[in-house]
Formats: structure tokens, C-alpha cells, sequence
């Protein structure tokens, strides 16, 4: 394996698309070898005494070997094989591998709004920087794609990087999400199933309880679980789903306001307008006008 490291500089277009990728690299740290090594660069050196602060987020995957990681909002603790070690700005940490074995290291450093919405909504934080996600394929491609990218710096490429490590993230907290149902296949099943039903019987009266009660589980639990499981109440499932279906039946010329709210078995048309609007931003006349008028029917 041989060390790559590349500092990319970075343009006002690049910086307009919302998340740039500052550098990205590959380095393989033999046992008993001092880390970081004295060719790293000036400005990101640091020892395991003094740490050091950064001015960027960096995603950093251990695909080989073991160390140790320690920050501010994180007291020292292992790092295996396998895990993702993020960094936060302005946030003091240090790390190092086992003298023992050494390891295998690829790494992004990133900025930009995107990168700060994904962390202001919780997505990851900063007092757990570390993932123990296990050796996966698409999160290694996905890094891999990013350097080699890198290499050759053809025209668009910041875009197409920065795509790639959004699609890292997102790889990366589907993977935590699933992880936590790890050995509750039953809910899984229970969840899939109550998504099925929803869908079916959208156009019809059913209610999460009623659905709680197709499945043989209690109301209160099963809410829990829905939730839990998709991101929302089942309530609030059942209502996005008629809301992108009613999105559809509204571009239909033939039908109507009315007709779409009674096809969706909403309770009236005031109460369908108002619900739609909050979802959309305009009342379900304004939307079929604008989009049959786009569309030129």
C-alpha cells in the first residue's frame, strides 16, 4: 500500500455548491512506527502529547489494525478495525494506532453549510465520535472513488466528490440505523407490514390502531416501534403518503380538488386544503394549476 495525501485547492464555484472536500488521502502505519510521521504537513501535525485542533471535519475509516482516539467530548477509548473516527472543528482530540499493529487509514477533510446542516440536525455527534460500523464495502468504495478522483483533479470534480462524501454520510448513518435493530428481526417484519397496509388502504378509513390490531401488537407499542423504526408516528406516514399521491391525482385534468380529497378519503376538502398546504407550501388548486399549466393541459 502506497501513502497518498492531496490538499485540494478550492474555488468560489466550488465553495457555491454547499460542501468541499480540502483533502483526502490513504496512509498505511507499520507497527512501531511513530505516528504521525515527520513528513506530514506542517499544519496538520500534532503529537499525541499537545493533540491538536482543526479548522475542518475530517471522516477517517481504520480498515486495518487497532489505536486508541480521545477528544474533548470523548474520553479515551479503543479503536478497532473497522471504525470510523469523525472529527469536529474546533474541537481538541488526538489519536493513534497500536504500536502492536499499526493500521490502515483513509481519510476525507471537509467543510461547508451542508456539512454544518447534517450536524445541527443531529445526525452525528460530536460526543460520540466514533463509529464502530464494521469493514463495509460501499463506505471503502465510496473513499476510495473520492481519492481517486482526486488524482487527477479533471474539471468538476469538487461537485462530483462532494456528492460522494454526502453519499458517505448517508451510507454511514443508514448503517448506524440498522445497527441498532440488530437481533429484532420481529420489528422489521412488523414495520414492513404496516407499511404495506398503509399504502394499500390509503384511499380507504384505517387508522394506525387498526392497523396495530391487524398485527396482533399493542397500539402504544407498535407506535413506538413505527416510529422509531421509519423516523415517524404512523399517523404522520399515512399522511405523507396520501400527500404524494394527491400530488399525482392533482396533475390528473379530469379530476378535481374534490374529487382527489374524496379518492383519499380525507375527511373534508377544507380539512385536505389546509393539510396540503402545510405540506407544500400551496393550497391543492394553486398546485393543480401551476402544474397543468406547466405541463400544457
Amino acid at each position: 500500500m502506497t501513502n497518498y495525501c492531496k490538499y485540494l485547492p478550492i474555488n468560489p464555484e466550488d465553495e457555491a455548491w454547499g460542501l468541499t472536500i480540502l483533502n483526502a488521502g490513504y496512509t498505511h502505519i507499520p507497527k512501531a512506527t511513530i505516528y504521525p510521521s515527520k513528513d506530514h504537513p506542517s499544519n496538520y501535525y500534532f503529537t499525541w502529547k499537545n493533540g491538536r485542533i482543526l479548522h475542518e471535519y475530517q471522516i477517517i475509516y481504520i480498515t486495518q489494525g487497532e489505536g486508541v482516539f480521545e477528544s474533548e467530548h470523548c474520553k479515551l477509548r479503543q479503536v478497532e478495525e473497522g471504525s470510523i473516527i469523525l472529527l469536529f472543528p474546533n474541537e481538541r482530540h488526538r489519536y493513534k494506532p497500536s504500536e502492536k499493529t499499526g493500521w490502515h487509514e483513509y481519510w476525507i477533510g471537509l467543510k461547508g453549510p451542508v456539512m454544518e446542516n447534517i450536524i445541527t440536525n443531529g445526525f452525528f455527534s460530536i460526543n460520540s465520535p466514533i463509529i464502530d460500523i464494521g469493514l463495509k464495502d460501499p463506505l471503502f468504495n465510496l473513499f476510495t472513488d473520492i481519492v481517486e478522483k482526486t488524482k487527477s483533479e479533471k474539471p468538476g470534480y469538487q461537485p462530483a466528490i462532494s456528492g460522494a462524501a454526502v453519499h458517505l454520510l448517508g451510507t454511514l448513518f443508514a448503517e448506524i440505523k440498522q445497527a441498532s435493530f440488530s437481533g429484532e428481526d420481529n420489528i422489521q417484519a412488523i414495520v414492513d407490514r404496516a407499511r404495506f397496509l398503509l399504502r394499500d388502504h390509503m384511499n380507504q378509513h384505517i387508522t394506525p390502531e387498526d392497523i396495530a390490531k391487524e398485527l396482533q401488537v399493542g397500539y402504544s407499542w407498535f407506535r413506538k416501534a413505527f416510529k422509531k423504526y421509519t423516523g415517524m408516528a404512523p399517523n404522520q406516514y399515512l399522511i405523507q403518503l396520501k400527500i404524494q399521491q394527491s400530488k399525482e391525482l392533482l396533475l390528473i385534468p379530469d379530476n378535481s380538488v374534490k374529487s382527489v380529497a374524496y379518492l383519499l378519503n380525507f375527511e373534508s376538502i377544507p380539512y385536505f386544503s389546509k393539510l396540503f398546504k402545510i405540506k407544500t407550501g400551496l393550497t391543492p388548486q394553486d398546485y393543480r394549476n401551476n402544474g397543468l399549466k406547466k405541463y400544457g393541459t
